[in-house]
């Protein structure tokens, strides 16, 4: 009887414990599990567009034109059109050329006149670095007073640079000294022309009076 006391008396005990303890609050809802998947109402990511390929277009064809070619296959047998040395080209005016050019007949005749008489105009070399070369060398035949050879020096320059301004008041100059004064003056004249107001038209001007003045026979002062 004693060794079975302690058992019921730990039995009761638990039996009073279990009609007082607190009972679970039934009424909060479960926890959503870690696992469960979104409601079926709430509407998916939108996902970026699939990227389509890019389209590889044709290299461009660098290669030169091929010219046609013809094969003398396709030319035949036949015999081709002769050239104009046997078929000459008809160069006669129209019927109308003389109402409605009237004065092509004298252009014809002065072009015909000038081929007869093989009158070609001059052609002159432009080359401005012989032109100051050939002033240069004037120049120095001039201090030492050998004013033919130096004539011949500023008319070449002329020849190679047509109106240049340093060698024509130079040329006068020469001219002055070699007692030529129509040609000197001439040669004045033209400098003023090229420049009216340049740094030696007061001494061509000067040079133009005094020759206008001299006797003839006389020689300008050297």
């Amino acid at each position: 009887m004693r060794r079975f006391l302690p058992v019921v008396v730990l039995g009761c005990g638990l039996s009073v414990w279990a009609q007082n303890a607190p009972k679970p609050d039934n009424s909060a809802p479960p926890s959503q599990p870690p696992n469960q998947t979104a409601p079926a109402n709430t509407p998916p990511a939108a996902s970026a567009p699939a990227k389509k390929p890019a389209q590889q277009s044709a290299p461009p064809n660098l290669a030169p034109p091929r010219p046609d070619s013809i094969h003398v296959s396709e030319l035949g047998d036949e015999p081709g059109e002769s050239s104009s040395k046997d078929n000459p080209v008809d160069l006669s005016p129209p019927a109308d050329d003389t109402s409605a050019h009237p004065k092509s007949a004298e252009a014809v005749r002065d072009a015909e006149g000038s081929a007869d008489t093989g009158e070609v105009g001059e052609f002159r070399p432009w080359d401005p670095h012989k032109a100051a070369k050939d002033i240069e060398v004037g120049d120095f035949y001039f201090k030492r007073r050998n004013y033919v050879a130096a004539e011949s020096r500023y008319r070449e320059a002329l020849y190679y640079k047509e109106n240049d301004a340093i060698a024509t008041f130079r040329l006068a100059q020469c001219l002055e000294k070699m007692d030529r004064p129509d040609e000197a003056s001439q040669e004045y004249e033209s400098y003023l022309k090229i420049l009216p107001y340049g740094p030696e038209a007061p001494e061509a001007k000067k040079a133009i009076e005094r020759l206008k003045r001299a006797p003839v026979n006389e020689k300008p002062s050297r």
